[in-house]
């Protein structure tokens, strides 16, 4: 019996996951085109980054993990929203690590996290919210692992946010910025979430130039390269601009409704400022 899987419990489905990178493996959800990812060593261990956004989906990459025969090393959450945070006990008990600010944050809010997690639908299963924002704070600014991921902490989005860096893949997993879908979404309860935000973006630049990035994963959308990178930190760019100057951004990602709304939220709550 896999450990963690009750007896008699239903076999989750394995995820597709698609190798975008040497030994970066990636599943998209239907909602919200969310991105989890499986870092995978060549002993055979992994690291899981934001596990989500169901829990079938979030069983169904344990499954994926465990038909690959891998063994998971630890977990990452790029952020403490939600959707980042989910975990299930068919994915073992390793460490699910975090910047500080992370960690405290889930802790503090756990809760809540759990609240929205329930409210956002398909979330019955108790497993699943028992483990949500379990996280630990990592010391250091790399995995604790036999692989160097680097961890590059920015002031974007949510408190605590971070990208990894897969060293010898040139791949950096972005958390929730540079989406191809969505505008930059802002952590309205900074004092500078504009300013944090362009901050946010040199530092994710800076770290795939010393890099070498070559692809990028976004938390939602769509995979690039390097190229795509610098169109996507062109477009959010032009668009924290404008809101900074109150002017209204030319942006294909508002013609979706949600984001449409997120942006219209933004706005209002700057303007109140």
């Amino acid at each position: 019996m896999t450990p963690g899987t009750a007896a008699g419990a239903p076999t989750a489905t394995p995820r597709r996951l698609v190798e975008v990178a040497p030994g970066v493996h990636v599943a998209t959800a239907v909602r919200y085109t969310t991105t989890s990812t499986v870092l995978v060593a060549a002993d055979g261990s992994c690291v899981v980054v934001d596990p989500a956004v169901t829990p079938g989906e979030v069983s169904g990459l344990a499954a994926a993990v465990q038909s690959a025969g891998r063994r998971v090393h630890g977990g990452f959450a790029t952020h403490p929203h939600w959707d980042h945070v989910l975990w299930a006990d068919a994915l073992g008990g390793s460490p699910r690590w975090a910047t500080p600010a992370c960690a405290a944050v889930a802790a503090r809010e756990r809760d809540a996290l759990v609240r929205a997690a329930v409210d956002d639908g398909e979330h019955g299963e108790r497993p699943a919210l028992r483990t949500v924002g379990r996280l630990t704070p990592l010391a250091g600014g790399v995995l604790p692992w036999s692989r160097e991921v680097v961890v590059v902490p920015y002031r974007a989005h949510a408190p605590g946010s971070a990208a990894l860096v897969v060293a010898d893949a040139r791949t950096l997993v972005a958390g929730d910025v540079l989406s191809d879908l969505e505008v930059p979404l802002l952590d309205l309860d900074a004092a500078d979430p504009i300013g944090d935000h362009l901050v946010a973006l040199d530092a994710l630049e800076g770290a795939a130039a010393v890099h070498g990035v070559r692809v990028v994963l976004p938390g939602h959308g769509h995979v690039t390269d390097a190229a795509g990178m610098r169109r996507r930190l062109a477009a959010d760019r032009d668009y924290l601009e404008a809101l900074a100057a109150g002017r209204a951004p030319d942006d294909a990602r508002l013609a979706d409704p949600w984001v449409r709304g997120e942006h219209d939220r933004q706005t209002a709550a700057l303007r109140d400022r």
